[in-house]
């Protein structure tokens, strides 16, 4: 079992949810039970889903927790994406979300390669 709080990443995710927290409570409030929730949603579950791979007994599940979370960063990316073309978030905030986001992509690859490699 590790600890998730000291693995880089999930810092990086962590840090990108409370930024697209803050970014999505200027939405339309028609916007809460849609693209408001299912962004807070991708953005969340990446954190979550690296500290439960951390929670878990094996290198293969934390892979498996990993990959997950993969899968929502590239839900988020699209979100990201759909509300900046609808235009709900400003030029600037996309650009530094959409980089958080891939930063955060390139950081879990990397650790899942890691930890597919230490089976």
């Amino acid at each position: 079992m590790r600890d998730f709080r000291e693995i880089k990443v999930w810092e990086k995710a962590h840090e990108l949810t409370l930024e697209i927290y803050k970014a999505t409570a200027k939405f339309p409030r028609e916007e809460i039970y849609g693209l408001t929730s299912q962004t807070r949603r991708s953005s969340s579950s990446i954190p979550a889903n690296i500290a439960e791979g951390c929670g878990r007994g094996s290198n293969a599940e934390l892979a498996r927790f990993l990959q997950i979370g993969l899968g929502s960063a590239s839900e988020l990316e699209y979100h990201i994406l759909l509300a900046h073309d609808l235009t709900f978030l400003p030029v600037a905030v996309y650009g530094l979300l959409q980089s958080r986001v891939t930063e955060v992509k390139r950081m879990l690859t990397s650790l899942l390669q890691k930890v597919r490699a230490a089976r």
